[in-house]
């Protein structure tokens, strides 16, 4: 059970923190993309509006702006793009890009490639009609970004190599994932140092109740036996009444509480000896239901069996025996009047599937079926002098199906029927 909580913690925390890193570095990331896109979107939108050239009239080309003008406006009453658009003056100093005209039927008409060296005219046209041929009027081709305008002239398609930008964003995007990987990594080695101090005063604490009642449960073993003795020799003194019977019964009822809790305490333990042997569950399975046939009869409630033949299973024969017996013993008590019970095993693939039902006499909370399993738990509280249990049977039963290494749940199909179905490795 500590080691069980220890990974539940270290797990808890690795996927907190993963999920904190997850949503840094990808919105980090994400905005470094967007600006990329968004800057090339820019300069693509201004060499779109000439016709596929940065503007020439702009200060740095053999102009600039008269004292009497708007700060935006140049010589000849002409506006200053990059101003507006927020692109630096260097920006057509910087960028490589090429442009290609298209006619209506897709034929090049005119390509312009004096502004990249690694592209001629001959790639820039498969480029252009490979673009216009996507239907898509932006994007990336490789680590150009391109525009398409189209009218009813004919396409003009403009590329932009951001060839620079992507691998800077790549390298960002890289190394951000190599160090989050790393910090991962080491706190997932201080998680492991620190965790066993952390649940080290649980793990004491659990150490100690544990060893409480394996200790109690002796001690209370040899007072029960000497009453029951004693109530024995009274009855055979006196005879038979009814103050000896109750003292009979109840003291019955401790020593099968005992023996409950320290079955409990050691079947939790983080390795219960189990003699596994391969044994036929079906017929396990179908002795088990007999001996409940006449019990269930006698309160005129219907025991049904579903079994599969000719199903074996490897683990503790008499683990499994006692968690047949708890599960039916549990239908059978909590079943109302003329009510039905109904035990299915089948093999599922690779697992073998036990389900035992039983109608209810109130409709089921289903937030409740959980809790099913809890120490002591019951759904009904003031039933609990009629059934005669105490809530540790479907505990011990959780218990020896986690030992099979199997899995146990609570399931309400109908609002008036219960089902704990088993899984077993097969």
């Amino acid at each position: 059970m500590i080691k069980r909580l220890r990974r539940k913690l270290i797990a808890a925390c690795m996927l907190s923190l993963a999920l904190v890193l997850l949503v840094i570095l990808g919105g980090v990331n994400l905005m470094s993309y967007h600006k990329v896109v968004s800057d090339a979107d820019a300069v693509l939108a201004l060499l779109d509006a000439n016709d596929g050239a940065f503007p020439k009239n702009h200060p740095g080309q053999g102009e600039t702006p008269s004292g009497d003008l708007p700060p935006d406006s140049l010589p000849g009453g002409k506006k200053d793009f990059f101003g507006q658009r927020g692109i630096s003056p260097e920006t057509p100093y910087e960028s490589r890009f090429f442009s290609v005209l298209l006619g209506t039927d897709g034929q090049v008409l005119q390509t312009d490639t004096g502004q990249i060296a690694a592209v001629d005219d001959q790639e820039a046209a498969a480029y252009a009609q490979a673009a216009l041929a996507s239907g898509h009027t932006s994007g990336f081709w490789g680590n150009y970004r391109y525009l398409v305008q189209t009218d009813e002239l004919g396409s003009r398609a403009i590329f932009l190599d951001c060839g620079r930008s992507l691998s800077s964003f790549r390298t960002t995007l890289l190394a951000s994932v190599t160090l989050a990987l790393v910090g991962l990594g080491a706190v997932l080695v201080l998680l492991l140092i620190l965790s066993s101090r952390i649940v080290r005063p649980m793990a004491e604490s659990y150490e100690k109740q544990k060893q409480f009642i394996t200790d109690a449960g002796h001690e209370l073993k040899t007072p029960m036996t000497i009453i029951s003795a004693d109530a024995d020799l009274a009855e055979m003194e006196c005879g038979e009444n009814q103050w000896l019977a109750d003292i009979r019964r109840q003291a019955q009822r401790l020593t099968g509480l005992t023996n409950d809790l320290i079955y409990l305490s050691r079947m939790e333990e983080e390795q219960p000896k189990l003699q596994c042997i391969e044994f036929p569950l079906s017929d396990v399975a179908e002795e088990m239901a007999q001996s409940f046939l006449a019990p269930a009869k006698s309160q005129n409630k219907d025991l049904s069996l579903h079994i599969q033949p000719m199903l074996s299973f490897t683990g503790d024969e008499k683990a499994i025996r006692q968690l047949l017996s708890i599960l039916l013993d549990n239908a059978l008590k909590y079943s109302p009047a003329g009510g039905r019970l109904a035990l299915k095993l089948e093999r599922q693939g690779r697992n073998l599937i036990l389900t035992v039902s039983n109608t209810t006499a109130q409709p089921l909370e289903r937030d409740k079926l959980p809790h099913l399993f809890d120490r002591f738990y019951r759904t009904d509280q003031s039933r609990s002098s009629q059934t005669g249990g105490y809530g540790l049977g479907l505990s011990i039963a959780r218990s020896i199906v986690q030992a099979h290494k199997g899995k146990i749940r609570a399931e309400g199909p109908e609002k008036t029927t219960l089902s704990i179905v088993v899984s077993l490795p097969a």
